[in-house]
């Protein structure tokens, strides 16, 4: 029974943090070409409601990822544009969008909430699912959650060991050098800025058809981007360590849940908002890691030294700064 439990568990928190996984791998691509979208917040509920209002009108659940993956990559590319061609604070661009898409989707989505709609189903992998403990952890979801095991392999693979990868991290780290080796820093933005958005978009979409189905205010994604950003930082910018962070954060909103059933005396709220603050209070904590004392002083402890090397991380030294081919 134990393992049963632990196997449910292990299972939610797979696939709860599937849309904070491709939202906040959509995320890392964008900064590690150096460019900050802050719309990430708006951009996932406005992905969200029209992915649900599209699926619920024709019925067809793939129509319904596609359109949040545009309407996602649409709001990361006004993003783009704005900051990169038209030299706008990207921060405030972001924040401002983030405002607007939330509002659009309340509102065009208004007379959609609460409505029964349609949601994507288990598809369990034939033989793996029947496989001892790791068989129900990973093998009994859906496609969306398959995929976005699979994405994590590929960012990483395609950020560390391609020449595609290559320049996207040289337009992030030094955009000058990399324009006077024929690469058009601009150009590398806006596209990996659409990219992530497609997966931002995605992560809307995976919430109201699948993680939390349904369209309504509030839809319960709402702060989702804000935390998204938060692991980012968490995850120093690798895919791997950012995918980390999403499942921690999901493990730590799950683990709620059977709080709630512990200690039934503290209010349910306290729960529902506790990994928020305990994420952003981590994220405090990493410039700790880069600070020579801290690492003078684990020298001699091999295992701190393992946790520090692997929570170090370094921000894309471009990042937030546009670039001008003058």
């Amino acid at each position: 029974m134990g393992e049963l439990n632990l196997s449910i568990l292990f299972a939610g928190v797979i696939g709860g943090a599937t849309p904070i996984v491709l939202a906040a791998l959509g995320e890392t691509i964008t900064e590690k070409a150096g460019l900050i979208n802050l719309s990430l917040d708006g951009s996932i509920l406005l992905s969200a409601m029209a992915a649900f209002v599209v699926a619920f009108e024709t019925g067809n659940l793939i129509m319904g990822f596609v359109t949040g993956a545009v309407v996602g990559a649409v709001v990361a590319g006004i993003v783009a544009v704005f900051s990169v061609y038209l030299g706008q604070s990207q921060v405030a661009v972001g924040f401002v969008l983030t405002l607007m898409a939330r509002d659009l989707a309340y509102f065009l989505g208004n007379s959609y909430s609460r409505l029964q709609g349609p949601q994507i189903m288990p598809c369990p992998i034939p033989f793996l699912k029947d496989l001892p403990f790791l068989g129900s952890i990973f093998f009994n979801h859906n496609l969306p959650v398959y995929f976005s095991l699979l994405l994590i392999g590929f960012c990483w693979w395609y950020i560390y060991q391609t020449p595609l990868g290559l320049q996207l991290k040289s337009v992030g780290e030094h955009p000058s050098a990399a324009y006077a080796r024929g690469t058009d820093p601009r150009k590398v933005q806006l596209f990996y800025a659409v990219c992530g958005g497609l997966l931002v978009g995605l992560a809307g979409a995976t919430f109201s058809l699948f993680t939390k189905p349904g369209w309504g205010r509030p839809q319960g994604a709402e702060g989702t981007g804000w935390i998204v950003l938060a692991i980012v930082i968490f995850g120093g910018w690798n895919p791997i360590k950012v995918a980390i962070g999403a499942y921690l954060f999901s493990f730590l909103q799950i683990i709620g849940i059977y709080c709630q059933a512990w200690l039934p005396s503290v209010p349910a709220q306290v729960f529902q908002v506790a990994p928020f603050p305990l994420m952003i209070f981590t994220v405090l904590l990493m410039p700790l890691v880069e600070k020579k004392s801290v690492l003078r002083w684990a020298e001699n402890k091999p295992g701190i030294k393992f946790v520090l090397q692997i929570c170090s991380g370094t921000a894309p030294t471009a990042l937030g700064k546009p670039y001008r081919p003058d």
